[in-house]
């Protein structure tokens, strides 16, 4: 017999919004904001120099090596200094673009119809994610998604990133949820399904690049698009 969740927790970043289109929609329109189009650097060029800095300062923020400042303040930073751009302040670059973020709401397909089937069938909705407070729940509310949820858990307010336990855990007792009846959503191996498993909650892995799984965890799902969670569910 199936096992019956109650209790669905969703990765939201590139799970459910398109991080990866908004991202770079929010970015081409605050470079072109900053006059940097009539500069000698390339959006194409400066967009992959910043997701480059980006990584690696999110990897470090994770592993509480560096802070929400000096993170938003370096990736823009690094991105200057490497392609000699001495015209714009980095903190000033960072506050447009995470203003412009929330306003492109592109979705990660089969997100909405996801939604509406686990919302009728009365799972309890819920989001875990990694990120700045004023920007996720913004992306939620010009996305349409926050009625979607009861509750939001965002690694800054809770102060612990995943795939740390504690803010599964965290989210599990905020939920009155039992861990047997709680089910992790999302794409990222190492931050959503690891810390899923090391917490002692069943995956399911949103695939959306085709990686190659070699770690086993148990009771873990795999799939190509998020549609086929219907059929986990």
């Amino acid at each position: 017999m199936r096992k019956k969740y109650t209790h669905l927790f969703f990765d939201l970043d590139n799970t459910l919004w398109d991080f990866k289109t908004n991202s770079r929609c929010a970015m081409l329109k605050t470079y072109e904001l900053l006059k940097l189009d009539k500069g000698s650097v390339k959006f194409d060029v400066f967009f992959d120099e910043y997701c480059r800095n980006n990584d690696e300062l999110w990897l470090a923020y994770r592993r509480k090596e560096v802070t929400k400042k000096e993170l938003t303040r370096q990736r823009f930073q690094l991105t200057f200094d490497s392609l000699d751009i001495d015209t714009i302040d980095a903190l000033v670059m960072n506050d447009m673009y995470l203003k412009e973020m929330p306003k492109h709401s592109h979705l990660i397909d089969g997100a909405r119809e996801v939604l509406d089937y686990a919302r009728s069938k009365g799972y309890r909705l819920f989001i875990i994610t990694n990120g700045f407070k004023e920007v996720q729940h913004e992306k939620l509310k010009q996305a349409g998604l926050q009625n979607y949820f009861e509750k939001v858990f965002i690694s800054e307010e809770i102060k612990i990133p995943k795939p740390g336990r504690g803010i599964f855990e965290h989210a599990i007792k905020s939920s009155n949820a039992k861990k047997k009846n709680s089910l992790m959503i999302g794409d990222d191996w190492e931050v959503d399904i690891c810390g899923a498993a090391n917490f002692g909650i069943d995956a399911v892995y949103y695939n959306r690049l085709n990686q190659p799984v070699h770690t086993l965890v148990n009771n873990l799902k795999i799939i190509d698009s998020l549609k086929e969670l219907t059929e986990v569910l």
